[in-house]
């Protein structure tokens, strides 16, 4: 089933007026490292192979989130590149005429040889996402020993020439807050935009805790201590980075989702490799899309249901738990084995 997209898609506004513009589409739960904020134990009941999307179910949902609006979609997973025949898929996006964003996260331990069909293929930005660049520190995240087929990808990519690298560090206060002046002239060094993310309670994360979060403003002021003053550069928008740029051009973003939310302008949602759509990282529940695509459900009907859902959004998360003194991890390891979905190597972060 393929749904032919209009023009002109139908406006679609959730219930406090944000638009539906932005679609991360995880293509498989399965990782081959076990970061301890995403995957803290070693056993997972992954998702059953014959749940997962195929490629064409896939492409048939994301042409009817366009046609709602989506305008940047970036493929996630788990790890993407887990997903055997992913340019396939690259390339039916890629001709899809109104995107005009398409960008993927991995773990960077396929890049090195995936890079470049996967450029050819059309995909436009790739973000890896890299915490450390001390190898027995990585390997205490990850455990996993990747340093090296991390910064082998991050290499490749560079070389491709995408239209932008960027890399995202996971800021954990007395884990790798003192690698942020390294991570950025890394960044200088291949040519990649640096992006430092507060510790989020979500998913995985079940030892969080407000002491680990090292938020924007301490980020700002290490970073500054060093290098001198720093300019905001432009405005964030709907964008989950807020930018900066240093004195000698160098730009950098902090994603602060835990201490300044930024839900009022989200326009994001996520829909997981089984068919799952979710408005929100934090919410409880998703909305089954799988059942109405492999049911034959018309063009009408799969976009009367979409459309639906998000008129009715009102998902606040970050907001919500913003400022709680007794905030902690989302989920514990119990709620986790209860229902994989929320996981967020499932969901897609």
């Amino acid at each position: 089933m393929t749904i032919a997209t209009s023009n002109v898609p139908a406006a679609v506004v959730d219930s406090l007026n944000r638009p539906l513009r932005s679609l991360r589409v995880s293509v498989i739960d399965r990782c081959d490292l076990r970061c301890r904020y995403c995957m803290p134990e070693e056993e997972y009941s992954w998702l059953p192979k014959e749940s997962l999307l195929d490629f064409g179910e896939m492409a048939t949902a994301i042409e009817a989130f366009v046609e709602l609006g989506v305008r940047r979609v970036r493929i996630t997973g788990g790890e993407p590149l887990l997903r055997a025949g992913l340019a396939e898929l690259i390339e039916r996006i890629a001709a899809m005429d109104q995107i005009e964003d398409l960008a993927m996260t991995t773990n960077g331990t396929q890049l090195a040889r995936l890079a470049e069909p996967l450029y050819r293929a059309g995909l436009q930005r790739v973000t890896v996402s890299l915490d450390s660049l001390r190898a027995e520190r990585l390997e205490e995240l990850t455990r996993r020993d990747a340093l090296g087929q991390v910064l082998a990808g991050i290499e490749a990519a560079a070389a491709v020439g995408f239209a932008s690298l960027k890399i995202n560090t996971v800021v954990m206060r007395g884990f790798n807050d003192d690698e942020l002046i390294d991570l950025i002239e890394y960044g200088k060094r291949v040519g990649g935009q640096v992006r430092f993310i507060e510790y989020m309670d979500v998913g995985g994360a079940t030892h969080w805790s407000q002491a680990q979060v090292m938020d924007r403003g301490e980020i700002l002021a290490r970073i500054e201590e060093h290098y001198g003053p720093i300019e905001v550069d432009g405005e964030q928008g709907a964008a989950p980075a807020a930018r900066f740029r240093l004195a000698d051009g160098t730009r950098f973003g902090v994603i602060a989702s835990v201490s300044e939310p930024f839900c009022s302008a989200c326009d994001r949602s996520r829909l997981t490799a089984d068919g799952l759509w979710y408005l929100c990282l934090y919410a409880h529940n998703g909305y089954d899309l799988r059942s109405l695509l492999r049911a034959g459900a018309g063009r009408g009907e799969l976009l009367d249901y979409m459309r639906g859902v998000w008129s009715r959004r009102d998902d606040r998360g970050a907001e919500e738990r913003f400022g709680d003194p007794a905030r902690g991890a989302l989920y514990q390891v119990a709620d986790l084995q209860a229902d994989p979905h929320r996981e967020m190597h499932t969901r897609g972060g």
